[in-house]
């Protein structure tokens, strides 16, 4: 990371994508509006892409096809390929609790897909000479640089259960990934049993990969605090959970952002 940029304009944009709402925020520094305008869509692009490679819900998604057994990895974009490899290195990362070849139905890696579209999304960004950027994807974030050089991007983490209230905020320089079951209910799968199960009302990791960080927040919410460990045992990782009676357990490398 570099020092930061120091300037007030920003260029937003939302795209409703892969079933949510993916937001950015950049800071232009030298680049003109329309040259960020043009990098936004390339980085949109790569989004939608991602969607129609990766949806369980389009019947002839690859992946879908994969899923039906009507094509092997190798007969599909190469894509597909690098997603199930960050998925085993998640699967072994979070001793099984993170698992898309558990889940019913076949293989279903967009536990990881969204954080993995959305770093993709960001370095088309950066490789466009932007200074400093964000991008949410429905509250999975992955950030460039500093807004300003003594101001870190600082992000809300939502209380599972008081609509419109934060928990917390914490100050991030990577990635930042919050999984729960506050707004679908019950829908994450417990690999071991293959039931429904969340331990933890939510979980929040940070660290550099916003694919493995989706991963392991999805992962932890099920597993619940007690194996905040498999976080904290990955270089750079951590991670902020909120159990089911309220308490919260942070661990060392949680930067919260300090009240106004």
């Amino acid at each position: 990371m570099t020092a930061g940029v120091s300037q007030s304009r920003t260029i937003g944009h939302a795209e409703k994508v892969m079933g949510t709402v993916v937001s950015f925020v950049v800071h232009p520094g030298a680049l003109s509006a329309a040259a960020v305008r043009s990098a936004l869509a390339r980085a949109c692009r790569t989004l939608h892409e991602a969607d129609e490679t990766f949806s369980t819900w389009k019947p002839q998604s690859p992946v879908s096809r994969l899923r039906r057994g009507e094509a092997t990895v190798d007969e599909l974009p190469t894509d597909v390929a690098t997603v199930l490899g960050l998925c085993e290195r998640a699967k072994a990362a979070s001793a099984g609790w993170f698992d898309p070849w558990a889940m019913p139905g076949g293989v279903d890696p967009t536990g990881l897909v969204k954080g993995w579209a959305a770093e993709r999304a960001l370095a088309e960004l950066v490789q466009s000479g932007v200074p400093a950027a964000m991008v949410n994807a429905g509250g999975d974030l992955a950030v460039h640089d500093r807004p300003a050089p003594t101001e870190p991007w600082r992000v809300g983490i939502r209380h599972p259960w008081r609509v419109d209230a934060l928990a917390c905020v914490i100050e991030a320089d990577a990635a930042v990934a919050t999984s729960g079951a506050y707004e679908r209910g019950e829908h994450l799968i417990d690999p071991h049993s293959g039931r429904p199960l969340s331990k933890a009302a939510s979980a929040t990791v940070t660290g550099p990969s916003l694919a493995i960080a989706d991963a392991l927040a999805t992962a932890l919410v099920i597993a619940g605090e007690g194996e905040i460990g498999f976080v904290t045992a990955l270089d750079g990782y951590d991670a902020y959970v909120i159990g089911p009676d309220g308490s919260e357990l942070a661990s060392d490398g949680i930067r919260f952002a300090p009240s106004a």
